[in-house]
């Protein structure tokens, strides 16, 4: 039996981001916005970006959820380490690269750790 792609999955844990950005509810939303309309991704719904984790310091912040019509992007987002980790799964094969670039300049990271899986 010959394996067959499902999807493609990166996964990006940025370090070092600019707080300004990271929680803001606003600029998550628009972080999601661009960002799908570079990779060509057609949003379902609307983005779901709870804050919540108000009862431990180190689990403060931002969540997101979009679904996509292919599959998901997620993001958590650290308020006391300025840290944001992000995967977009996708059954369609989308551009990683520019995706990882654009992310790590709209986060203004200063480092940033990427894997990629072909599930």
């Amino acid at each position: 039996m010959k394996k067959k792609t499902y999807g493609y999955e990166l996964i990006m844990d940025l370090y070092e981001c600019e707080i300004d950005i990271l929680s803001s509810k606003k600029k998550l939303q628009e972080y999601v916005n661009k960002l799908c309309k570079l990779i060509r991704m057609k949003k379902f719904g609307k983005t779901f970006i709870p804050y919540f984790g108000d009862n431990a310091v180190y689990t403060k912040g931002y969540s997101l959820v979009q679904l996509i019509e292919t599959s998901s992007i997620t993001g958590h987002f650290s308020d006391l380490w300025k840290t944001a980790y992000i995967n977009i799964f996708s059954c369609r094969k989308y551009d990683a690269d520019k995706a990882t670039k654009f992310t790590k300049e709209f986060f203004r990271a200063k480092k940033m750790k990427t894997r990629s899986i072909i599930r």
